[in-house]
């Protein structure tokens, strides 16, 4: 994933409509659910109600259609007349499905439309339908409408075709998802870059920085480990979360109280409730930690399962050191580990 400016020179570059920044991140909007370019023309929101993205790919999987204002899609230089068109075509009615014999008969080989829409956006253009019409009609069905005038609706042939597809993105039927818990994973920006979270209905169970190698597959890793669809949103535990976390960067908050859930082996969780146990501020060595779980040596088990934690910062992984004192590893960076220990020991971030 390409890295962004800082999030105070991103929201600078926002508000003033900086067109230097143009193709450089990507803004979200959560109050109209859309994503614009740093130069949209509209009225800015305010800071609370917006985040930031590397690509549109991003902002998409994350549950936000582009701007017709500013056509995000069109950033970092206009796109070819017939990129656009199809663009425009799938934007005035993201249910009608469009097949490579109507894109021949449109003077556009398929092939030549794949290769550029993964170059440009990081998906083909067929997926890029697909995530436009599944996202809405999930809503529709999360909503309450009847699941046969949402297969109608948005341009399947079949109950069958639109259930595998359905299946295939949310990891159960469109019949079972009324009145069912998902995971909803939601983009958190920190003055350590930005993060992605995800909770259930009552728990957080996912916190990791979005340029950790392998993001996506950590996501269908968690759907499978909880049984739950992943889904772009946000919910109370998302709210809390996010509060707790600009308080806890603010040097104003030392311990979490939104609920956890960190299912693994019975060896794996005496590690992670231990490294809940470790004080603000302090340190502790993965032979300390073995330790604290009456098994000293396991040492090397206990860096491996410190590794394996998926709930950064809230399960304190970066609290955990060599016994030198030296920093060792960690999956977010050296850089975000001393950050982090400095601000627990008093530096408030610049």
């Amino acid at each position: 994933m390409k890295s962004m400016p800082d999030h105070a020179e991103m929201e600078k570059a926002f508000r003033g409509r900086d067109g230097s920044y143009d193709g450089l991140f990507y803004v979200g909007v959560r109050t109209t659910g859309v994503f614009c370019r740093p130069v949209c023309p509209a009225r800015k929101p305010l800071p609370e109600n917006v985040e930031f993205f590397p690509t549109p790919k991003e902002a998409l999987f994350a549950g936000y259609r582009p701007c017709k204002r500013c056509e995000p899609l069109k950033a970092g230089g206009e796109l070819p007349a017939w990129a656009a068109g199809l663009l425009d075509r799938v934007e005035s009615d993201p249910s009608v499905r469009i097949k490579e014999a109507d894109l021949r008969e449109a003077g556009i080989e398929p092939a030549k439309a794949r290769r550029f829409f993964l170059n440009k956006f990081g998906m083909t253009f067929q997926a890029y339908c697909r995530a436009r019409r599944l996202g809405r009609a999930f809503d529709e069905i999360r909503n309450g409408k009847r699941l046969d005038d949402v297969i109608l609706g948005h341009g399947y042939e079949s109950h069958s075709g639109f259930r595998d597809a359905f299946l295939n993105r949310f990891g159960k039927p469109p019949g079972k998802m009324r009145g069912e818990d998902f995971i909803r994973i939601a983009w958190m920006e920190t003055p350590l870059g930005p993060m992605a979270a995800g909770a259930s209905a009552k728990k957080v169970c996912f916190l990791e920085f979005t340029d950790r190698r392998m993001l996506e597959a950590q996501f269908e890793a968690l759907s499978r480990r909880f049984r739950l669809p992943i889904v772009p949103g946000e919910n109370e535990i998302v709210e809390r979360l996010r509060s707790e976390l600009d308080r806890y960067f603010s040097g104003a908050l030392k311990r979490f109280t939104v609920p956890l859930e960190y299912p693994g082996t019975e060896f794996q969780a005496r590690v992670w409730k231990a490294l809940l146990g470790i004080p603000y501020g302090k340190t502790r060595s993965y032979e300390d930690v073995a330790r604290a779980i009456d098994n000293p040596g396991a040492v090397r088990a206990v860096g491996h399962a410190n590794g394996l934690n998926r709930i950064a910062i809230l399960i304190p992984c970066h609290r955990v050191v060599n016994k030198s004192g030296e920093l060792g590893g960690y999956g977010g960076g050296l850089w975000r580990k001393r950050r982090l220990l400095d601000l627990e020991r008093g530096e408030a971030f610049r």
